[in-house]
């Protein structure tokens, strides 16, 4: 196809005159979109499929038998509307549930974040072996749950572990013999092996986020006299808050859906004093198949954590969220 021209470009002058659009053209970028958008659903098919299965049917499944009195065989047939939520909130169980849920979570944010805290700006200076400490902090997150259950179960054996020797040799032997069996300090010591298995995996995202954050700034504030605290509260502490509030929210979640340290440890004993919500799901529905009513209470954990994500998204993540939008706004512009 030859170009058009005008009449006087031939000899040299005017201004070219693009060809008339080809018939069809809107059609085959249409046709082009179709094919990318099919393409990205062929490779996301898969993961929806098994997000579908595993995640979206149990939760409606979850939420079906819920409003039934079911054991676990054959198909939900007994009828009984919100009776089994009722139950839930005339359950002292669950209500001591809940109350030891938000003492975990307190005890999180005001122990075990500010202590990975700590140790994450200890760690980020330039101190011999700092490698070595990252590596043996962070480890207990890396072993099992169970693992992690049987040797704290060794170690705070009653007259016969490791913390009962230990205090027997200082001379405070009359301290020991109690940890996971007496009520009154079954929390605490519980709460002492979850801090020991996830401060590190707190600790090394507060790295993360400490080595993201330019030098410059703080050799600015050091100039211009600033002592470490003020160096730490005025430039390090603002830069580090998005590191902060994402772990404050997984540190919440996981606080609510605690679950498998718990049962191999003490298996919500003595007399529920350690019980969280999902053991005593696993309580009704697999030791007393009452699965209906451990149907409602995975329902309401499922509810909880659900308020909890969109609220603290809505109210707390905002600004992060917002700004991660501009920044893959800009990068496509």
């Amino acid at each position: 196809m030859t170009s058009t021209f005008l009449p006087d470009q031939r000899s040299g002058g005017g201004e070219a005159v693009l060809p008339p659009p080809v018939a069809g053209a809107g059609g085959g970028r249409a046709r082009r979109r179709l094919l990318h958008w099919l393409t990205a659903m062929g490779f996301q098919l898969p993961a929806l499929v098994l997000f579908g299965v595993l995640v979206l049917l149990p939760i409606l499944f979850a939420l079906y038998a819920s409003f039934f009195r079911w054991g676990g065989f054959g198909m939900p047939s007994d009828y009984t509307g919100t009776d089994n939520f009722t139950r839930l909130f005339q359950d002292d169980v669950f209500l001591g549930d809940l109350w030891r849920c938000l003492v975990l979570v307190v005890l999180s944010l005001a122990l075990q974040l500010p202590f990975a805290l700590a140790m994450a700006v200890l760690l980020n200076q330039r101190i011999r072996g700092r490698a070595v400490y990252r590596m043996l902090f962070f480890a207990p997150y890396v072993l099992s749950e169970a693992i992690t259950g049987v040797l704290f179960g060794m170690i705070f054996a009653p007259d016969d572990g490791l913390a009962d020797h230990l205090l027997n040799d200082i001379g405070l032997g009359a301290l020991g013999g109690k940890w996971f069996s007496d009520p009154s300090t079954v929390m605490a010591t519980l709460f002492l092996v979850m801090t020991w298995k996830y401060f590190g995996f707190h600790m090394m995202l507060y790295l993360a986020g400490l080595q993201s954050i330019p030098a410059e700034l703080t050799e600015a504030a050091t100039v211009d006299g600033a002592g470490p605290w003020q160096r730490f509260r005025h430039v390090t502490l603002p830069l580090l808050a998005p590191t902060l509030r994402i772990s404050v929210f997984l540190s919440v979640i996981g606080s609510i859906q605690l679950f498998d340290l718990v049962w191999v440890v003490t298996a919500g004993g003595p007399d529920h004093h350690s019980e969280t919500m999902a053991v005593t799901m696993f309580q009704y529905g697999f030791k007393r198949y009452q699965v209906g009513y451990a149907s409602a209470i995975s329902v309401a954990m499922f509810a909880i954590s659900l308020v909890f994500a969109l609220a603290y998204q809505r109210f707390v993540l905002r600004r992060d969220l917002a700004g991660a939008t501009t920044n893959m706004r800009g990068d496509g512009a």
